[in-house]
């Protein structure tokens, strides 16, 4: 694909995720979606109102079917992500697939090695790593031990909701097997936010429930890193005072970040400035910290520019999120799995 050229990119789903996210950043990137995998009448007018240019197919068969594709966006439902991933690369078409990649590391393991073995692109949208608080925390960590956070020995960061009443859509209704439940959904950020900054995990202990729908809708994993970092992540639907975002502890001061996005929260004195993203903190002093550039618009861009390299190898490579990373995180959370069941520590075999 000619960098100039328009990308043909296939977006496989149109529901929160194809429609609220997706389809706009890739149209910020200038490859607003040529083709569009829905079945629902409903989001057939949407798309139709949103990209009156673009083809509506029913099935992901039947796109891949017209050829002449540079990019397949897999944005349908978790439980089918492995599935819908596999058909793009026997298609021949690069992929990007929401997180998480698979519902299972074994599942991620049979995707990675589709690509390789096609030599088709493939990397996974983990979004959040460009967050303003990631970007920001990344920068305040690349100075290392010598810099303003010292060296670090604990990583916190919740996402918590108060949602009494869950809503009625796939995610909170499906069971874990068919990827529902925020282990995968939320946990699959939090976890890759760990890896991403502190490195891979070497043991785990969780604790997992399902209070109000059939996944889990609170979980907790204590990860201990291959480099000594203990990162402690927590999500819920139930959390009617939400905690602060990120906390991080190191042996010079710490990084807190109490808000985030839309979700409540109770730290009101700990707003963050204009231009500035989360706190370094000693004791009762705290200065604000200038927000790293960046965002989530950069994704795409970066996917584009990776496809436009030649060969393989080097396509692969320039691409923003490796997969095997993926594989990682959902060893982590079959790990998690298995740690919460019988109560104990889980040790991971290796890195990926």
């Amino acid at each position: 694909m000619s960098p100039r050229a328009r990308a043909r990119v296939l977006l496989v789903g149109y529901g929160s995720a194809g429609r609220g996210i997706h389809a706009p950043l890739l149209a910020r990137a200038g490859a607003a979606p040529s083709v569009v995998v829905t079945s629902s009448p409903a989001r057939v007018a949407q798309v139709h109102a949103d990209l009156p240019g673009a083809l509506v197919v029913p099935t992901l068969e039947g796109a891949l079917a017209g050829g002449g594709l540079d990019l397949a966006v897999i944005a349908s439902p978790s439980g089918v992500h492995a599935a819908n991933a596999l058909a793009c690369l026997a298609a021949g078409v690069p992929v990007v697939v929401d997180k998480p990649l698979a519902t299972t590391a074994t599942g991620a393991r049979t995707v990675v090695a589709a690509a390789r073995d096609a030599q088709v692109p493939l990397t996974v949208f983990q979004n959040r790593r460009w967050d303003a608080e990631h970007r920001t925390l990344a920068g305040l960590l690349a100075t290392g031990d010598d810099g303003p956070i010292g060296a670090v020995h604990r990583f916190e960061r919740r996402w918590e909701r108060w949602r009494p009443v869950p809503k009625d859509r796939w995610r909170e209704n499906a069971p874990a097997a068919e990827g529902g439940g925020i282990l995968l959904d939320l946990g699959s950020h939090l976890v890759d936010s760990a890896v991403d900054l502190f490195g891979p995990v070497s043991s785990l202990y969780a604790e997992l429930a399902a209070r109000s729908t059939p996944a889990e809708d609170e979980i907790f994993l204590a990860l201990q890193h291959v480099g000594g970092v203990h990162s402690h992540l927590g999500a819920s639907s139930l959390a009617a005072a939400p905690g602060p975002r990120t906390r991080v502890l190191g042996s010079r001061a710490a990084y807190v970040v109490t808000t985030f996005e839309s979700e409540a929260h109770a730290f009101g004195g700990f707003d963050d400035l204009p231009g500035h993203t989360g706190w370094l903190v000693t004791g009762s002093e705290r200065h604000p910290v200038p927000t790293a550039e960046g965002g989530h618009g950069d994704y795409y861009p970066a996917v584009l520019n990776a496809l436009a390299h030649r060969g393989f190898q080097a396509r692969q490579a320039a691409l923003p999120v490796d997969p095997l990373g993926a594989v990682h995180v959902l060893a982590v959370l079959d790990a998690a799995r298995v740690s919460a069941a019988e109560r104990r520590v889980v040790p991971l075999a290796g890195a990926v």
